[in-house]
């Protein structure tokens, strides 16, 4: 998840006519500023130089204060990567109300920041599925696997445009041997290109990939695409109230054709360490058969910095 990271302090203080300077790594990272330009400084008095440095570094951290804030999109995926997505857990429940069976999904997202630019994690879901007239099945679905780089970053005042590419792994530990099955049977590889303007007043957020399947099964091609607005005031610690609208679609290579659903959300962060986020998605397109379309998906779940 992507909000302010956390320590984010700047401290302009005399003392003993000495100037001291206080700023968090993390977040004079986040903002592109080396921590090493950001060095304690003495002198009775202040320097023109230290002066516009003093404002040059509050105005970063202010505008990274606010973009920060206002966190990541629901379902679509997000080009920036620090934060809360930086380092710390994702875990929500999603429940599915099909035509023939309920199903609900619980996965348990570990991303991690090895640099800046690049990310890597895994998603373990636990899947119960409750098909009309037959028996419950409960375990572990598949597993996957990813890696985030980012390619493309263009920062302004108040705003930024960035681009990443991820790469999916899922592998099937989904038991398939009895039905209804909890994974796919299927290695499937997952190419995604993401990107992301966002400003102080709002984010637009797209990413668009392929989805290659083995075993014979289909091959997807996944595209999402969503609008954020903060609905307070941006401050630090950030508490704000985001809401977004998103298009979530697919279009599966074969006869079963396009799926599109429409998802409102809202986000509540509570501090730059934790998130409460909730949306439901309700169909738009299915090109399923009539028995196993979709009535409604609902998802509730938290976002945690641990490290």
């Amino acid at each position: 998840m992507e909000t302010t990271p956390s320590g984010v302090v700047l401290l302009w203080m005399y003392q003993s006519r000495t100037l001291i300077w206080k700023t968090s790594t993390e977040q004079t990272l986040a903002c592109g500023i080396k921590s090493n330009q950001i060095s304690p400084q003495k002198s009775c008095w202040p320097s023109l130089h230290s002066l516009r440095c003093f404002v040059l570094v509050t105005v970063f951290v202010s505008i990274c204060t606010y973009m920060y804030g206002q966190g990541p999109p629901i379902f679509t995926e997000t080009p920036i990567m620090l934060g809360l997505e930086g380092g710390g857990v994702r875990t929500f429940g999603k429940f599915i109300s099909k035509e023939n069976a309920k199903v609900y999904v619980h996965p348990f997202a570990i991303p991690y920041n090895i640099t800046p630019k690049w990310q890597v994690g895994s998603v373990v879901p636990f899947i119960n599925k409750a098909p009309e007239g037959a028996e419950n099945r409960f375990g572990l679905g598949d597993v996957k696997v990813f890696m985030k780089y980012q390619i493309h970053k263009k920062d302004g005042r108040g705003k930024t445009f960035r681009t990443l590419i991820k790469l999916t792994e899922s592998i099937p530990t989904g038991n398939t041997s009895n039905a209804p099955p909890l994974g796919s049977g299927a290695l499937q590889t997952q190419v995604t290109l993401v990107s992301g303007y966002i400003t102080t007043k709002y984010g637009i957020y797209a990413d668009i990939g392929y989805n290659f399947t083995s075993n014979g099964l289909p091959d997807m091609l996944i595209y999402n695409i969503a609008f954020g607005y903060p609905l307070l005031p941006q401050i630090y610690p950030p508490k704000q109230i985001n809401v977004f609208l998103e298009l979530n679609g697919n279009l599966v290579t074969d006869a079963v054709g396009h799926n599109l659903f429409i998802a409102p959300g809202i986000q509540y962060i509570a501090g730059s360490r934790f998130l409460v986020e909730t949306a439901v998605q309700l169909p738009l397109a299915q090109g399923v058969p009539e028995s196993e379309k979709t009535k409604f998906m609902y998802t509730l779940g938290i976002r945690i910095l641990i490290f």
